[in-house]
């Protein structure tokens, strides 16, 4: 058993719901324009995911109930990503013990409040390992879960082999993700690499809608652009 094949298993045994490995040689520019020379060191980037219950992520149009938001924020958000960042630290514990260098990027955590994004992107390292595509709500669609999935990244400079290559965006002409969303934050252009965020996604609008309801007291879920996506609502799992 290789070592790509040895860390699968133990993502496995974790939990994980998807894995794969990408080659980073050609986002460098990319990654280094976010994270800075040290992250854009790493060659490679482990991807893992978890998939989210189905039910509750159903239950996101009635949002405005207490019940359900809770329900959300700690059965999709907060417990996913302790399991992600648990998985993440068990793996790269065993990578560097292979003497390799390992950095896990945190499952969900901002650390430019100006940009709004981490220090590395999930959906890119998960794109780039084939298991998704980029979609107009700039979540990453899975063809069997849609964007009901969280992402944890461990990036290293292991000798391991990429488990995919990029895949063809499947989008088309549905814009439910677009048209759902309550701040309009979508612009509805598909995703190119070659052009910034922005073009694509406000983040900024989303960021006041949340502010907007810490305000007023209610617990700060959204998720329609995750809830609407016709991919997610198959209710289908894949790895």
């Amino acid at each position: 058993m290789n070592l790509t094949e040895q860390i699968k298993e133990m993502a496995l045994h974790n939990g994980v719901t998807y894995f794969g490995v990408a080659d980073l040689s050609n986002a460098k520019e990319a990654i280094l324009n976010q994270g800075g020379s040290e992250i854009a060191g790493f060659s490679h980037c482990i991807s893992l995911g978890i998939s989210l219950i189905n039910h509750i992520v159903d239950q996101l149009p009635r949002r405005s109930e207490q019940s359900v938001a809770m329900n959300y924020r700690h059965h999709a958000y907060d417990i996913i990503n302790q399991r992600l960042d648990l998985a993440a630290s068990v793996i790269s514990g065993f990578i560097q013990q292979q003497g390799y260098a390992v950095f896990p990027v945190p499952a969900s955590k901002h650390t430019d409040n100006e940009r709004i994004c981490a220090i590395f992107s999930h959906k890119m390292g998960a794109s780039l390992a084939g298991l998704g595509w980029i979609g107009k709500s700039c979540l990453l669609i899975t063809p069997g879960s849609g964007p009901r999935v969280r992402w944890v990244s461990v990036l290293t400079d292991a000798s391991i082999e990429p488990t995919g290559q990029l895949m063809e965006e499947r989008c088309g002409d549905c814009t439910a993700c677009v048209d759902v969303c309550p701040m309009k934050a979508f612009t509805g252009r598909p995703f190119y690499k070659e052009e910034p965020r922005e073009v694509r996604y406000d983040a900024r609008r989303c960021e006041k809608y949340f502010k907007s309801m810490k305000a007023k007291g209610q617990i700060e879920v959204c998720g329609m652009c995750l809830y609407i996506c016709p991919y997610g609502r198959k209710q289908g799992t894949t790895i």
